[in-house]
Formats: C-alpha cells, sequence, structure tokens
C-alpha cells in the first residue's frame, strides 16, 4: 500500500496504454490505497492526446465531474507519457543530424504535452493533505550528468521538462502547499521506446519492476520534495 497517503481518493495514470502507464495503472488497481483508479491515452474514453490541448481541457474537466459526483479528491497523477524516436528518427549522434521538424515534435510530446497537462491537472489537486503530480523525465536529460553528448532533441526536451516541473512546482506551493509535483526517471525499462538503444550490460527493468520503484518513490516523497528531479531508486538527480 502507498501508506503515505490518506486511504480513499481518485489516482489517475496519463499513457496509460504505454509499457510503463500500463504497469502503473495495473499495480494502482491491486493497491487498496485509492478508492478509484482511472487511466487516460489517446485510447481512453474520453481521449487525451498530447498534441490536442483541447483533448487534454476536456479529459481534465470529465476528471473534475467525476470528483464531485463520487466525492473523492485528485490524490495522485502520474504522467507517463513521452517519446525518444519519432517518424523513423533516431537519437541524434550530431549536431550534423539535427532536424528542426524532429525537434519540434520532441519538445512538444516531452516538454510542451506535459506542460499542458499541469495546466488543467494541476489546479484539481486538493488545498490540503498529500497530492502528487509525477512526470516521467530522463537521466540523460540532467545537464550536469552529461558527459557523453548526442541525443539533442531527447536531452533537451527533457531537461525543459524539468524547468516546467520546478517552475509549476513554485506556483503550486502558493494555493496548495501540501501538494507535491515532480520529475521522475525511471531507468531502463523493457519497452518499445527504448528497446532499440538498450545496451548489453544495462540494468535494464521490466515494466512491472519500473513501475513498483517509482510508486515507491512516490510513496515516500514530502512536500519539501517538491519541484525536484528524483532517480528510480529515491536519489536526487542533478539538474
Amino acid at each position: 500500500m502507498l501508506a503515505s497517503f490518506s486511504p480513499g481518493g481518485l489516482a489517475l495514470v496519463i499513457g496509460s496504454t504505454g509499457g510503463i502507464g500500463a504497469a502503473l495503472l495495473l499495480q494502482l488497481e491491486s493497491d487498496a490505497t485509492f478508492a478509484r483508479v482511472l487511466g487516460l491515452s489517446r485510447a481512453s474514453e474520453p481521449t487525451l492526446d498530447l498534441l490536442d490541448e483541447a483533448s487534454i481541457a476536456q479529459a481534465a474537466q470529465h476528471i473534475a465531474a467525476l470528483m464531485l459526483e463520487s466525492i473523492l479528491d485528485l490524490r495522485l497523477v502520474v504522467d507517463a507519457t513521452g517519446t525518444l524516436s519519432a517518424n523513423g528518427h533516431a537519437p541524434e549522434k550530431s549536431w550534423r543530424q539535427l532536424d528542426a521538424a524532429q525537434m519540434a515534435h520532441a519538445f512538444a510530446i516531452n516538454a510542451i504535452g506535459p506542460a499542458l497537462l499541469m495546466k488543467h491537472f494541476l489546479p484539481l489537486l486538493p488545498r490540503q493533505g498529500k497530492a502528487v503530480f509525477a512526470t516521467l523525465s530522463a537521466k540523460v536529460g540532467s545537464i550536469g550528468d552529461n558527459r557523453l553528448g548526442g541525443w539533442y532533441s531527447y536531452r533537451a526536451s527533457k531537461a525543459a521538462l524539468n524547468q516546467l516541473v520546478h517552475t509549476a512546482a513554485i506556483e503550486l506551493r502558493r494555493s496548495q502547499p501540501e501538494a507535491i509535483c515532480v520529475a521522475l526517471h525511471p531507468g531502463t525499462v523493457a519497452t518499445g521506446l527504448s528497446a532499440p538503444f538498450a545496451k548489453t550490460g544495462l540494468d535494464v527493468q521490466s515494466p512491472a519492476d519500473a513501475a513498483s520503484r517509482l510508486l515507491c518513490v512516490v510513496d515516500g516523497l514530502t512536500a519539501a520534495d517538491s519541484g525536484g528531479f528524483f532517480n528510480h531508486d529515491g536519489t536526487v538527480l542533478p539538474w
């Protein structure tokens, strides 16, 4: 059980049809902490498409109506969306491979989309008691940890996401001081996103193991951690 949350309430997984998202949804559904667990994606009803703000707004309105109808607080939102490569393009190894359209797509999915999720879902978090909005970032988005270079679009879009999370957490603290907004690195997970780039010798986790670790980190978060960037083992990552 996620012991740090009050029993009851609503948990939400965005990107619930992806590898990590589906595992998170399954584990939350089997946990007794939340009274209701829901998943949103491009395949859900209502649909949620990160490239369409209207769909994000409509999904948030749907959740708000459910909260009112069920008298449930929104206690946990996990954004499990993201893209590493698009339209057949692998991550760039050199600046010679930079492509404006590919970069724009990476930022749209990895930074702008989650920012719009924060815009529409952070206001739904309660003013009292623990509540968490967690989005999946990536360690390669750390500027301080970048020693290999390459992967320009992915690194930069995840670094942008980290800044957006930190900025949103400052604003969130003013109205919902017990709510938490964080970025989480899930590690290398055996999903379609990472499979083409997983190297021999890496600690590759199953989606189920990754979900367990992430929820353990979420359970240990306090309001003082809001705005932070955390590894899947709970350690703080450098910006």
